[in-house]
């Protein structure tokens, strides 16, 4: 088993205006130092963050000096967890979780309602997306099943889109007008990358890996042309995540090897010079549109950036991040790794049957991949909604030859890999 160590970082305050990643103190004051799921601004400073599994919205008026706790699933009496937010202006915004619950506000985000008028009940919002005036998208899950919905009016009435015929889990969904737009996640047998021409009523696979597990987990359009797509590949051990990129509006892709293979977080500034982001990594640079990567040494568990002008982005992770040339309040700030999931394999070396013991801290989502020592994806074992937290105990029939393997534990906020023998 890895052993996790903490990672302690220092910043001092700049004295000299330059452009560099710094975390937002400011809201790690009002929280657990959980993992910040999603960042959504409007502007430069009216923007909103969603805590995961303590399932909180926090908003700021002033580029993230001060944040106000909006949300909390305390106020709401039960126990979600906050996957993304997105705004259609500074009145209507939705919030997406993994617990069956889509959340709306018509008032900035004072209050918030659920909403419950949808065909048919979406399990979970991986992504959202609101283009144009009243057009709002969103997708789900990375559990499975693949679906997306989507409200012309603001999110007064919805409709359902059954994605199962295009991939077996959706995670991101981006457009560039109400009609032309992506999906991505994963399929049967890799990654993809889906795209629509007429809103979402049909569907192209534009982009395909070839490994089973891989997620295409987040996409990004490049502000100064749409032409220019980015997406962020999370992949299995033992092989690399990946930043895919094209240039002609999804037709042709290119893919270059990211150092770490749980990579989530995209976002560029230009053609050359972006940032990516994942659970073992901090936030890493490149200006040369992905070849060479460097570490900034901050920015832990990044899920999301997102771009507000080549000069500002936030990042979403262990805090919350932002890029500018703005000296802020950084001093003293301690980044700690979070927690991965007590899982433990008894006994190891496996004989005729393979158990698995996981320790959840609160309700959850459960996927269990088996691969082999060469990273092919022999079966998925397991899918769970855990409902309480505790110990579960999971056991499988094992009728594979000797050797190594390994399984692949993906839940909410971890995704880990386990490595066992066959004797």
């Amino acid at each position: 088993m890895k052993k996790v160590y903490v990672l302690v970082l220092f910043f001092s305050i700049s004295l000299s205006a330059q452009l560099q990643w710094r975390p937002l103190t400011s809201i790690v004051e009002d929280v657990d130092t959980s993992r910040f799921d999603d960042v959504f601004f409007l502007n430069e400073n009216l923007g909103w963050a969603a805590n995961g599994a303590h399932a909180g919205i926090y908003k700021t008026t002033d580029g993230g000096a001060t944040w106000t706790t909006q949300v909390t699933e305390q106020s709401l009496g039960g126990n979600y967890y906050f996957r993304n937010v997105e705004f259609l202006n500074e009145n209507i915004g939705f919030v997406g979780t993994l617990n069956g619950v889509f959340l709306k506000t018509i008032d900035g985000g004072d209050n918030w309602t659920v909403v419950s008028n949808f065909p048919t009940n979406p399990q979970a919002i991986c992504g959202l997306d609101a283009v144009g005036t009243s057009t709002v998208y969103g997708c789900g899950a990375y559990f499975s099943p693949a679906y997306i919905i989507k409200s012309s009016d603001s999110g007064t009435t919805w409709e359902y889109i059954d994605m199962s015929a295009y991939a077996t889990a959706l995670v991101e969904i981006l457009f560039v007008d109400e009609n032309i737009g992506y999906a991505s996640g994963s399929t049967s047998t890799g990654a993809v990358v889906l795209k629509t021409l007429d809103g979402g009523s049909t569907w192209s696979a534009v982009y395909n890996s070839t490994i089973a597990g891989e997620y295409v987990w987040k996409l990004q359009i490049l502000q100064s042309n749409p032409n220019v797509i980015f997406g962020s590949v999370e992949s299995v051990e033992p092989f690399q995540g990946k930043l895919i990129k094209s240039t002609d509006n999804g037709l042709n892709w290119v893919s270059k090897e990211v150092p770490d293979y749980l990579i989530q977080g995209v976002g560029f500034l230009t053609e050359n010079h972006g940032f990516m982001g994942g659970y073992h990594t901090n936030i890493l640079e490149t200006f040369d549109g992905g070849d060479t990567w460097n570490d900034i040494g901050v920015g832990l568990y990044l899920n999301r950036i997102f771009i507000v002008n080549n000069n500002l982005a936030y990042g979403a992770g262990a805090t919350v991040y932002k890029f500018s040339d703005t000296t802020l309040n950084t001093k003293n700030f301690v980044e700690k790794s979070i927690t991965p999931l007590k899982a433990l394999i008894l006994p190891n070396p496996v004989k005729d049957k393979l158990n698995v013991a996981i320790e959840f801290k609160e309700s959850d989502h459960l996927v269990i991949d088996l691969y082999d020592a060469a990273g092919h994806r022999l079966k998925e074992l397991q899918k769970d909604n855990i409902k309480n937290g505790g110990t579960k105990t999971y056991s499988f029939d094992f009728p594979y030859g000797a050797g190594v393997y390994f399984l692949d534990i993906h839940t909410n906020m971890i995704r880990q890999s386990l490595k066992f023998v066959k004797q």
